[in-house]
């Protein structure tokens, strides 16, 4: 019953900002924490930010003015905004129900940041 369902995702150049979307849906979005990670190809996944459901928030330190997260209790959904984007963001970004302890994953959306 529980679905995460993210987008936003595409091809983008360096630099360049983007806006990612996770819809969620089959649980009671508002008492939930939630978290974006990202496993880029050949590498392991690595949890980026994550946002309590008192909007408290925590980002990895080497994240910290690039990454953003927010969310929309009223839409059910949360964000991650991305500036600056480098090549080595380029990864399946995954929404996931949750702060240090995932619950649910979504399917993921992909970043490819090229020139």
């Amino acid at each position: 019953q529980v679905q995460l369902v993210e987008s936003g995702g595409c091809l983008v150049q360096p630099g360049g900002s983007l806006r990612l979307s996770c819809a969620a849906s089959g649980f009671t979005f508002s008492d939930s924490a939630m978290t974006w990670a990202r496993q880029a190809p050949g590498k392991g996944l690595e949890c980026v930010s994550s946002i309590r459901k008192d909007d408290s928030t925590h980002y990895a330190d080497s994240m910290k003015g690039r990454f953003t997260i927010s969310r929309d209790n009223a839409k059910n959904t949360v964000y991650r905004q991305i500036d600056s984007l480098k090549p080595e963001d380029t990864a399946l970004y995954y929404c996931a129900m949750g702060g240090q302890f995932i619950q649910y994953w979504g399917q993921g959306t992909q970043v490819t940041v090229s020139s």
